[in-house]
């Protein structure tokens, strides 16, 4: 009896947003922009297609993102196909802070294990999210990603963990997306080895806060926002994108760089919002993703 599913199998998986301010390597939301990727074992050769997003700049070979994946939770699940079919529709842009490094590790891994009979026995979502961010470095993108909604993650020891936690329905979001990318090591790059105690403490107010917020009290947003420990740092490598984030403070809406920047997210009203989109942006306004990475065949 074949290991494996007839193919093809679809997955979609939502872009995410880390950080949200005082969270910085904790906090992570699910947004509802969504790559989809389709896979399927034949032939013995790998073919791997890209539409969208990133499709004039990723290999197209074994060291693409999502065929890592892929290769990994085959190896954790102690199977080994032939070849490998992949296509991709990638609608999560690239290297601009809304995790598509954690949408490709998080899709590929799920594809792999909905090709395999039994995939979810074999390895289930703790499997997955240990997989995930070992393959990504930290979990608060690669969580939300694989669970949905708003998710606190961390690590202990070697070990990655990870829970959801409530977002008001009244909640959405505005992503205003720059033209040009800022990589995610540049931007951590820039992060000082430590900070005082006062801002610390300050962060971990707000980061709890932030929790209590997104859960009921969207009218704290503003305050549950406040960030000192990563956002200045990195202004060098995306000036334009702190400036925004100012300005929309100033004017009393809770912005700030999502991940590792340069996307500003907004937590308020859409329609409004959009129109702060400055010239050459890109501007969503975004529900709160619930559900996470989805088989839907």
């Amino acid at each position: 009896m074949s290991r494996f599913v007839p193919g093809p199998v679809r997955v979609t998986v939502p872009a995410t947003s880390a950080n949200l301010g005082p969270g910085f390597d904790t906090l992570g939301l699910a947004l509802d922009l969504r790559d989809e990727l389709e896979a399927e074992i034949c032939g013995d050769s790998l073919q791997v297609e890209v539409l969208g997003a990133g499709a004039d700049d990723v290999p197209l070979d074994e060291s693409h993102l999502v065929v890592r994946a892929m290769r990994a939770a085959f190896a954790a699940m102690h199977v080994d196909p032939a070849g490998l079919r992949l296509r991709c529709h990638n609608r999560v842009p690239h290297a601009r802070g809304l995790g598509s490094s954690s949408a490709a590790i998080v899709g590929g891994i799920c594809l792999a294990r909905a090709l395999v009979a039994g995939g979810t026995l074999l390895l289930d979502d703790e499997g997955a999210l240990q997989l995930a961010a070992e393959m990504e470095g930290h979990p608060d993108n690669v969580a939300p990603a694989l669970l949905g909604g708003f998710v606190i993650s961390g690590a202990d020891g070697d070990r990655f963990w990870a829970t959801r936690a409530s977002v008001d329905p009244r909640i959405s979001a505005v992503v205003f997306i720059p033209p040009t990318p800022v990589a995610t090591d540049v931007a951590r790059g820039l992060l000082p080895q430590s900070v005082s105690h006062l801002d610390a403490a300050a962060n971990a107010g707000r980061a709890a806060l932030l929790v209590a917020s997104l859960a009921g009290s969207p009218e704290r947003l503003l305050l549950a926002t406040e960030d000192r420990l990563h956002q200045s740092y990195r202004e060098p490598a995306m000036p334009e994108s702190l400036a925004l984030v100012r300005a929309l403070r100033a004017d009393g809406h809770a912005a700030v760089i999502s991940g590792a920047g340069p996307t500003v997210l907004v937590f308020g009203d859409g329609p409004a919002l959009l129109e702060r989109c400055p010239e050459g942006w890109v501007a969503h306004h975004l529900a709160i993703d619930t559900a996470g990475v989805q088989v839907i065949g």
